[in-house]
């Protein structure tokens, strides 16, 4: 009875993490109701890991709070019946066929270690809980690769239903793919870097549960060590009476590394409150209830790897820094951050990697970088023009932030953020190389007065005639580096007009002008 309650409320709160993240996107208003990031907020290490990064307790700590409440007096139970990472887990596990490992290995020690090592390093302000935090990385994955796959597989299959079925069945497929439109598929296919790197990821760790089911939340998971340290104490605990025969059975249903049937040895930090030992054992003998005087097992970590573990963290910072674009006159051009983005170093620190705001992105501009900010950025977002430009009247990237790395800004303060600056290269540009009139870039820029302006100028076409065309140039103090002069510069290839991330309003460091 037990087991089929949880299957219900992990299927609930799996389709409550399917519809926040379809919500988690523009429907035409610059406004999000109930962007996925609810979860985020929910997590008990994206909070603690940027708290210690960032000296600061600057962060929603409503829901938070609950689960490490609810953890305390219950267990693990976010483990085993709410995150969805870990219902996804279950049906991989599902597909498993063969016998279960009798008795699970003491490699869950390697998710302590790995909780151990970002603690150390958020200390010294190096932000990397976002890289292997469970729901961070679900969200990165179906939003940089599942997602998009999806669509572009949906899209085909109906351009292929379109082109070759009857009007009847194109009928019938095109209200469906109407449908999915209005609730499922994105406005536009969205297209990112990395895609296949960060998809494959995903996949692989999913395919872990063939070896064993569960494999990441038994071995890998930090976020799971964190609540099993939570759990050690709860209230709730599993108790065996003396009809226990040792068949086995409860061993052979535990999702975790509990070590059920040692009544001495059991470990309750690793139970994830699933409850098969009850609803499996043949005899009755299992019970949940409350109660403190059951003893608990001591968490044997291991001295030298623990203090390996916090060295580790400890040379993250020396070691991932210690690299030239940490200069900020050798910093990538490239490197154009949102809207928002509070000053680099600040930025990192809070930056969890979850990718919402590459999803949210109307134009599909924001990319994940990959060296762009060195090794401590990976995965951080960054403003691609020539893929999608910033979108002069939006701000949901700031909307979606779970840790305030970017900032959520109004419309009127977003029109006084500069995120970088344009630049024109004579040499490919149609006026000046070419003597061809174009005017595109003025055209679309967005600023109430246009950044780009023209002169008017004469040249000497080939066969001696004297031609008169306007010729751009950028006002350096109107250009908010939007992107999309380059975005739509007709020339292919390597743009006209090129922004980099040069006078960012963020960084007095990054100034052109020095007024």
């Amino acid at each position: 009875m037990m087991t089929l309650l949880r299957r219900l409320t992990q299927g609930a709160f799996l389709l409550l993490f399917v519809w926040l993240f379809l919500q988690t996107e523009s429907r035409g208003a610059n406004d999000l109701g109930y962007p996925v990031k609810i979860f985020l907020d929910a997590d008990p290490l994206v909070f603690l890991t940027t708290a210690l990064a960032t000296r600061s307790l600057d962060l929603p700590v409503l829901l938070v709070s609950i689960t490490v409440v609810v953890t305390a007096l219950l267990g693990r139970v976010f483990c085993g019946w709410i995150c969805p990472l870990g219902t996804l887990h279950n049906l991989a596990g599902a597909l498993k066929r063969g016998p279960v490992r009798s008795r699970p290995a003491n490699g869950y020690r390697w998710k302590y270690y790995l909780l151990v090592f970002l603690m150390v390093s958020s200390l010294f302000a190096v932000q990397l809980a976002g890289v292997v935090d469970p729901l961070a990385l679900l969200i990165r994955s179906l939003s940089l690769s599942v997602h998009p796959a999806l669509q572009y597989a949906a899209t085909a299959t109906f351009d292929a239903i379109y082109a070759s079925f009857p009007a009847g069945i194109v009928g019938v497929s095109e209200w469906i793919y109407g449908l999915l439109k209005r609730g499922v598929l994105a406005f536009q296919q969205p297209l990112f870097l990395q895609s296949t790197v960060i998809g494959g990821i995903f996949l692989g760790i999913l395919a872990l549960n063939l070896r064993e089911p569960r494999f990441w939340c038994k071995y890998l998971c930090p976020l799971g060590a964190l609540l099993g340290l939570l759990s050690r104490y709860a209230l709730l605990d599993r108790a065996v009476s003396e009809g226990c025969d040792g068949c086995g059975a409860c061993v052979r249903t535990c999702q975790g590394a509990a070590r059920p049937d040692g009544r001495e040895t059991r470990r309750k930090a690793e139970c994830l409150a699933c409850m098969n030992c009850d609803d499996a054992c043949p005899r009755n003998a299992v019970r949940f209830g409350f109660s403190r005087k059951r003893p608990v097992a001591s968490l044997d970590l291991g001295k030298r790897r623990v203090i390996g573990s916090m060295a580790a963290g400890l040379l993250a910072a020396p070691l991932l820094r210690t690299t030239p674009l940490a200069r900020p006159a050798a910093a990538d051009p490239t490197l154009i951050r949102p809207p928002g983005a509070l000053a680099e170093k600040e930025f990192l620190r809070r930056c969890v990697k979850c990718g919402e705001c590459m999803k949210v992105c109307l134009t599909n501009g924001l990319q994940p970088t990959l060296w762009e900010a060195g090794v401590e950025g990976i995965w951080s977002p960054m403003l691609v023009p020539r893929i999608g430009y910033c979108e002069y009247r939006c701000t949901l990237c700031g909307q979606v932030c779970p840790t305030g790395a970017l900032r959520r800004l109004s419309l009127a303060e977003k029109a006084e953020v500069r995120i970088g600056l344009a630049m024109i290269d004579p040499g490919r540009c149609l006026p000046y190389a070419h003597a061809r009139s174009c005017l595109v870039c003025e055209e679309v820029c967005p600023t109430p007065k246009k950044a780009i302006w023209f002169e008017t100028a004469a040249v000497r076409a080939r066969d001696g005639q004297t031609l008169r065309v306007k010729q751009p140039h950028v006002d350096l103090d109107l250009c908010i580096g939007c992107g999309i002069c380059e975005a739509k510069c007709p020339v292919l290839g390597e743009p006209a007009i090129t922004v980099s991330s040069l006078g960012e309003s963020r960084s007095q460091d990054r100034r052109l002008l020095l007024s």
